[in-house]
């Protein structure tokens, strides 16, 4: 690991707001470096928001005399005072010795965060500069609230369940994977329909053409299984779900299963070659007779938690539901 002025040569003092270009309340009272305390921040540096925000955190973080550390490709479009660490590779140990990792950016980002966050076990805690942002747990005008509950560390950490993967092939294990949202199996050829057949605990449910089989978990819920016409769940409900993309097909519901459920999919011997998707980042080939399970993941993501209020709120704010003519239960 590295300062940003080891890594850049920079040679700026600590809170000099003038050469930084930031003329904030936050960044001028920086305190000394060997921070007890580290947090990571990862951050869509693509956008200026994201930017922005960035630099208002890392100064605020420092000026309350905790150590920021960041990815040394990131760190190349932000301004950074010289006590910034860097490290080159975003993997499990880029984030030892931390205590959190925000993450800032859109739904993409906040996955990617994700990915370091189960890795290693550090909590991960969101802020949304996207649209609608399920996993964050903040807003960008919530940024001054965010740096002051990581200080003094009012937040609570909470477990959201998580998918384990494994892709059969001519009864061998071809390629195992892990998803926090969902596990989506999909038609590659637009012009053909996905043949496939749908297990649950070992016992074929239903087969059909379709466009693809996404299996989620509750906190995928309000993604791609939502797009799919899938039920919205509760993240503290325990289930496993396997929602049906545009099928061909008179029983083709989502169905929820309990948490120890294995879910199978099967890809028919005379169907094209379809393709595995993992959170939407992670992809791999499913050759025709492919077979696709899917389970109650090993290991969680954690998730910092500020706020106390109810996931259905959160849902109303960010579908913006309409509740008007709502009075409440009477007292």
């Amino acid at each position: 690991m590295t300062t940003h002025a080891e890594r850049s040569g920079n040679t700026e003092q600590p809170g000099n707001a003038e050469a930084s270009g930031n003329t904030e309340p936050y960044g001028n009272t920086e305190q000394p470096g060997n921070a007890e305390r580290t947090v990571f921040l990862l951050a869509h540096t693509g956008r200026p928001a994201a930017v922005r925000s960035a630099e208002l955190v890392v100064q605020g973080l420092l000026r309350n005399g905790l150590g920021v550390r960041v990815l040394a490709v990131e760190a190349q479009d932000l301004p950074l005072p010289p006590s910034v660490e860097t490290v080159t590779d975003a993997t499990p140990t880029a984030v030892d010795g931390c205590e959190l990792l925000i993450v800032l950016g859109g739904d993409g980002t906040l996955l990617r965060g994700a990915e370091i966050s189960r890795a290693s076990g550090v909590p991960m805690l969101g802020v949304n500069l996207g649209r609608v942002g399920f996993l964050a747990e903040a807003e960008r005008d919530d940024l001054d609230k965010v740096v002051d509950r990581v200080v003094t560390r009012a937040y609570k950490v909470e477990e959201r369940m998580t998918l384990d993967v494994v892709v059969h092939s001519n009864g061998d294990i071809v390629h195992t994977d892990w998803a926090l949202n969902e596990a989506a199996v999909q038609k590659v050829s637009p012009e053909r329909m996905l043949e496939v057949v749908l297990e649950i605990d070992g016992r074929p449910v239903t087969g059909f053409g379709c466009d693809g089989i996404v299996c989620a978990t509750p906190t995928g819920s309000t993604a791609y299984a939502f797009s799919a016409g899938g039920p919205v769940v509760w993240p503290e409900v325990e289930a496993l779900l396997m929602v049906p993309i545009s099928a061909h097909a008179l029983f083709a519901k989502p169905l929820v299963t309990s948490p120890d459920s294995v879910l199978a999919v099967e890809v028919q011997p005379h169907t094209p070659h379809g393709v595995l998707w993992c959170d939407g980042r992670r992809t791999v080939e499913l050759p025709a007779g492919a077979r696709v399970e899917v389970r109650r993941g090993a290991v969680p993501v954690r998730l910092a938690r500020l706020h106390q209020a109810s996931f259905t709120d959160r849902l109303v704010a960010k579908f913006a539901l309409p509740v008007q003519g709502w009075r409440g239960a009477p007292h």
